[in-house]
């Protein structure tokens, strides 16, 4: 019974670490996407999304299909860095769907000479070929 009970306790704790692992890459994509706004880089920036013509970007636009798509967008709505400012992201959850899938929450926030501006997202995050990019977007 003692080993039993050994085993079950090892396998919930590697289980564990493996979802923690899944949420840090995910912080950590979302850490890596803010230094590179924040430097200039929207190309670097874009690196955190699905490169698919089914990646989903609604804003308030509208939706906006494709990768390409989104990053022309982007590139027109913030042409320069004083456009683009210093970004803040606020995580508010980090929630795991599936082995595959996360949701995550949060508030963003752009530090602009020309302005402030700042609202909430969502996106819904995909594992993919071992990488965790962001399938969906939904930016207000």
């Amino acid at each position: 019974m003692k080993s039993f009970f050994i085993l079950v306790l090892l396998i919930s704790s590697s289980v564990s670490h493996a979802q923690s692992a899944d949420e840090k890459a995910i912080r950590d994509l979302l850490d890596r996407q803010t230094r590179d706004w924040n430097s200039g880089n929207i190309d670097g920036f874009m690196k955190g999304y699905w490169e698919n013509d089914s990646l989903m970007f609604i804003g308030k636009s509208g939706v906006t299909y494709g990768w390409a798509n989104t990053l022309k967008n982007y590139k027109k709505g913030y042409p320069d860095t004083a456009a683009m400012g210093q970004l803040a992201f606020n995580l508010i959850s980090v929630k795991k769907l599936s082995k595959k899938y996360y949701f995550v929450v949060g508030k963003w926030f752009l530090k602009r000479s020309i302005g402030d501006v700042g609202g909430h997202y969502n996106l819904l995050l995909r594992k993919i070929r071992g990488n965790w990019v962001i399938v969906a977007d939904h930016s207000s």
